[in-house]
């Protein structure tokens, strides 16, 4: 045990996705594939007699933090730092989440393991309807695959073996709830298209195209990212959607090519990680 403990969690871009409830939190989650960002979500959670939540150094209400912190029976001060946009796309609600399991754990003396404590913020996070298979992909790392939906214990997961520059530009946001919340039986067939191709040719292009493809096929495309998109293509560039935002990722430099100021990161193999303990 410690006074506090620190925890990274990298970004997570959601290129395409189903939804798969099940009786429980656990068990529901989607399936789909993404890419993890170096970019992500600083976690330090030290000894509180009430719960506090920061984001960069602003106060803020996160249910999932909430519920992994009820589940862990504590509560504590939890100060977090991302160069990412909340609510665009990025996964920052399930790092929060993650990076408070992990970080939690650590000072509180817990004793959890490593696939308790990502069960415990995919639990949360699907509770708090802001995620349903974020937290097990930045578990991860790279370009994780969720070929079954679920926590650790009911998924089953795989990943493209690539690494690649990644850009993104953010336009607004979209809400996860209210897309995921409502009827998904053309979202989930589109998703579940687009994951077979790429299972059948796990590449980076193959990935981008599905995205693509599946923005279109589950009317989640806006003329704006649309725009951006078609600007990255006819400057040679392959681009595509985050779900669930107003946001557009490029690989290599297909943004800046197009002539837009992109954020610029990497995919993240690694996935999260408490950091320098003891």
């Amino acid at each position: 045990m410690s006074d506090e403990a620190h925890a990274f969690v990298p970004g997570h871009i959601t290129g395409f996705f189903t939804v798969d409830r099940g009786d429980d939190p656990i068990e529901t989650g989607s399936r789909g594939g993404g890419l993890a960002l170096s970019d992500g979500v600083s976690v330090t959670v030290s000894r509180g007699a009430e719960t506090e939540i920061t984001l960069n150094g602003e106060p803020i209400e996160v249910e999932a933090v909430e519920r992994v912190l009820d589940a862990l029976r504590t509560t504590a001060t939890v100060t977090a730092e991302t160069p990412l946009p909340l609510g665009s796309g990025f996964g920052v609600s399930g790092g929060l989440a993650l990076g408070t399991a992990l970080a939690a754990n650590a000072v509180f003396g817990h004793g959890l393991s490593y696939n308790e404590l990502v069960t415990i913020a995919h639990g949360a996070e699907v509770q708090a309807g802001s995620g349903l298979g974020d937290v097990v992909a930045q578990a991860r790392g790279g370009v994780p695959l969720r070929l079954e939906p679920g926590g650790p214990q009911f998924n089953y997961l795989d990943a493209i073996p690539a690494r690649s520059r990644v850009e993104y530009v953010t336009l607004g946001e979209l809400s996860t709830a209210d897309v995921v919340g409502g009827d998904t039986e053309t979202l989930t067939a589109a998703g579940e298209r687009a994951l077979s191709t790429v299972v059948k040719e796990p590449k980076l292009s193959t990935f981008m195209q599905a995205a693509r493809q599946f923005s279109r096929e589950a009317d989640l495309l806006t003329p704006e990212v649309k725009a951006v998109i078609d600007d990255v293509a006819e400057a040679g560039g392959d681009a595509a959607m985050a779900m669930l935002g107003e946001t557009v990722v490029a690989l290599g430099t297909g943004l800046s090519d197009a002539g837009y100021d992109a954020a610029v990161c990497a995919i993240y193999p690694p996935g999260a990680t408490i950091e320098d303990e003891g």
